[in-house]
């Protein structure tokens, strides 16, 4: 195992990551990144088929180069001894970060609510079936119908469409008039009001029902239809794929591990973005989720935070500004009772497990039900199920337990073998021009 001295790290290298990094290392902290995916950005700035990286991510990998940023790829948290010391995996190769400030910005995952044919292959989520596009997965000339909940869904919707993709529909839970009533508050932000404007009218040939959620997803060896109820009655749509998201929950999981506050299914921060436990920052979408500008902000002030050094007014007043609108995001979207009536007895919740809605309807708890069935200790470890269990029957977090992620058994041997930092650098890369 290879040890790596840091005075910031930062876990996350999304938008929230990033602006961390940058702002802590403008204030003279040395700094690492650690980011499991092959490249910087997060699902917002993702990379798309071969391009080495998204314009907006290259803007800020230019800054990092300039600092000297260490950003860690491809490399897993698996393990944490406290806010000062963290366990990854890289290929195979064990290391251990020792750090004196903590910045979390894992950012979030979409929530799934499990009904009648949401396990049919060609049903994925709505961030999902976007990432899968942008990998390369061919999507031209089929037909495809978006549900959910959010503004996510107008997003993928104008992605999938501009690569060919056939839209049958965008099916919005909420109700017209709270999506109204959210657009009348889009003066106070006018970039966001220039972008959904700019969303609508690229949209504009797509059929849109608002109050309207699917029902049942049919089909054999894929999905073949999709069942949905609305406000003026039920509809039945022949498609090639669903893409289905009720909105984002925070990634809280090792904020939790670590003792940090949890309000409302997402970690709690003071206006420094620092968590209850001293040293230990939050920013981005594990503090809340409200859309890329707010994930900025709040990156710039916890890393200059972290850093020790004093935050400027104008990334507090941005921040501020930002968050005013969260709340309003919040009421608009609020997800529906009906939505939890949706899951038939046989209806699969805990994919991983394969457990059954009937199975875990009388359990009182998260940790009755993992005990009784396994719910949420499979390979995904509760992401998928934990926050959809929640939402249907109230259930709150079960303890957090090491390891974070799947890991061979190989690397987590390696945990007290120790080597300088400087006999395997090959894990990090210092961001260079042509990366």
């Amino acid at each position: 195992m290879r040890e790596v001295a840091s005075e910031v790290l930062i876990l996350g290298a999304g938008p929230a990551g990033l602006a961390a990094a940058a702002a802590a290392a403008e204030a003279g902290a040395r700094v690492d990144v650690i980011e499991g995916n092959r490249s910087p950005g997060g699902q917002i700035w993702r990379p798309e088929g071969a391009t080495e990286a998204h314009p907006t991510t290259r803007r800020w990998q230019q800054r990092l180069l300039r600092t000297g940023v260490r950003v860690h790829l491809e490399t897993t948290v698996v393990a944490a001894d406290g806010p000062r010391c963290i366990y990854t995996v890289c290929g195979g190769e064990m290391s251990r970060f020792r750090t004196s400030r903590l910045v979390l910005a894992t950012g979030s995952r979409e929530l799934f609510l499990p009904f009648p044919g949401w396990t049919l292959p060609g049903v994925t989520g709505v961030g999902g079936l976007q990432a899968l596009v942008k990998s390369g997965w061919p999507i031209e000339g089929k037909r495809v119908v978006v549900a959910g909940s959010g503004p996510l869904l107008l997003a993928v919707a104008d992605s999938l469409r501009r690569r060919g993709a056939k839209l049958l529909l965008i099916a919005e839970q909420a109700p017209r008039r709270a999506v109204v009533r959210l657009a009348r508050q889009l003066w106070r932000s006018p970039r966001k009001a220039i972008q959904a404007l700019g969303l609508m009218a690229r949209l504009v040939q797509v059929p849109m029902r608002y109050a309207c959620w699917p029902l049942r997803a049919t089909g054999d060896e894929c999905v073949r239809s999709v069942l949905l109820q609305g406000s003026d009655g039920s509809i039945e749509l022949e498609c090639d794929a669903l893409a289905c998201g009720f909105g984002l929950v925070p990634e809280i999981a090792i904020a939790a591990y670590l003792g940090c506050d949890v309000e409302c299914g997402a970690m709690s921060v003071d206006a420094q973005q620092q968590s209850s436990v001293p040293g230990v920052y939050g920013a981005g979408e594990i503090t809340g989720v409200g859309g890329v500008e707010l994930a900025v902000a709040e990156g710039a002030v916890a890393g200059t935070a972290a850093a020790g050094a004093r935050v400027p007014v104008r990334w507090l007043a941005r921040r501020d500004r930002q968050q005013a609108f969260v709340s309003h995001l919040d009421r608009a979207f609020a997800l529906r009772p009906e939505l939890r009536r949706l899951a038939a007895p046989e209806t699969i919740v805990c994919r991983c497990e394969d457990v059954a809605f009937e199975a875990l309807a009388g359990a009182e708890s998260a940790r009755a039900a993992k005990l009784a069935t396994r719910c949420g200790m499979g390979s995904c470890q509760g992401r998928v199920c934990g926050p959809a269990t929640r939402f249907l029957f109230g259930w709150h977090h079960d303890r957090v337990r090491p390891p974070f992620f799947p890991v061979p058994m190989a690397a987590l041997a390696a945990i007290g073998t120790v080597q300088p930092s400087s006999a395997n650098p090959a894990c990090y890369q210092t961001f260079t021009m042509d990366c």
